[in-house]
């Protein structure tokens, strides 16, 4: 059996090892690890995936898209792996019709991304990394007073903290907003029951309340470029907006303009619609309210393990029959 990763290298850059993968379709399909070949490529471009990928039973892929086209070609393939839980890199319904199961991996970075979620926004309220780069270029030493700062000081408790897509990654940020004494608020298409100190209003409530607005939703058609200049306008001129969720949910010139114009006090994102981003981005631009990262909220060795773990167990599922975190349109 033939298993082939078409961009490994951003799960996997060398900390951890593929055995897994090869251990779990030697066990579920009663072979010897031997017989199992598992090919990783770091990364794959459009010219070459359909050679790497003829002949192969099993293909698994993170960011590198899977067309209609793509799928026709390759006659042997029956399961597909998105290393991610988005997985709009596979034409689904194209999958379905050639018979091809599609799986992808929720919650395996729940608590690195909510964790990094915070870390976004204490670098907006402290600028720590600033004031150390002062200190040691000798800022405190020139300094006649006992303490100064660069930037506005800003205490978190008794802020609203709003949260669009209840989820499991919104459930963690929504523990970590209360451990900060936050209000808590959210928006989501299905209110659960049974959630203490949670507020669930509508979408315009919450973006006329909230000093922070925090994204943990999917892209969809509906949620496509959804943070637009009416989106924004309904947000206080004081908030600040957190995207740790798709790029593609904001409308990004209008996000840049709102900033630009003051309409915005902070925007803090580690993704972008167009992921590495063009130097002419218009959210790469020079800002002190503004912070953008590389994507990688979801990073930790901890999380990519625990991905693999789970991507692992989803072939072992659908080898033996029972297939699990299929995907659907």
């Amino acid at each position: 059996m033939r298993i082939v990763i078409l961009d490994g290298h951003a799960l996997n850059p060398g900390d951890l090892s593929w055995d897994v993968l090869r251990a779990a379709v030697a066990e579920a399909a009663g072979i010897p690890a031997a017989e199992v070949q598992v090919e990783a490529y770091a990364r794959t471009n459009r010219e070459d995936m359909e050679a790497r990928a003829q002949g192969a039973d099993i293909v698994l892929t993170n960011k590198t898209p899977l067309s209609a086209e793509t799928l026709r070609k390759l006659p042997s393939l029956r399961y597909i792996g998105v290393l991610a839980t988005g997985y709009d890199i596979v034409d689904v319904d194209a999958a379905q019709a050639l018979g091809i199961t599609v799986t992808n991996v929720p919650g395996y970075g729940a608590d690195n991304v909510a964790q990094f979620v915070f870390a976004l926004l204490l670098a907006w309220c402290h600028r720590v990394e600033a004031h150390d780069r002062s200190v040691k270029r000798g800022g405190w030493s020139r300094q006649p007073d006992f303490s100064y700062w660069l930037s506005p000081q800003t205490e978190l408790a008794g802020r609203t903290f709003g949260i669009i897509g209840y989820g499991q990654i919104g459930r963690k940020v929504a523990v970590l907003a209360r451990a900060f004494g936050m209000d808590v608020i959210a928006s989501t298409r299905t209110v659960p029951e049974g959630e203490a100190g949670i507020r669930f209003v509508s979408q315009d409530e919450l973006l006329a309340e909230a000093d922070v607005v925090s994204l943990h939703c999917p892209l969809t058609e509906e949620t496509r470029g959804m943070v637009n200049r009416s989106f924004i306008g309904k947000m206080k001129r004081t908030a600040v907006l957190i995207n740790t969720s798709r790029g593609g949910l904001l409308h990004e010139q209008e996000v840049a303009d709102a900033l630009r114009e003051g309409r915005l006090c902070g925007v803090l994102l580690d993704v972008l619609a167009e992921e590495p981003p063009p130097a002419s981005h218009p959210l790469l631009m020079p800002h002190q309210r503004l912070i953008v990262t590389p994507h990688m909220a979801w990073a930790s060795q901890a999380a990519r393990q625990r991905l693999l773990a789970i991507a692992a167990d989803n072939i072992r599922a659908y080898l033996t029959g029972s297939p699990q975190h299929v995907v659907h349109r």
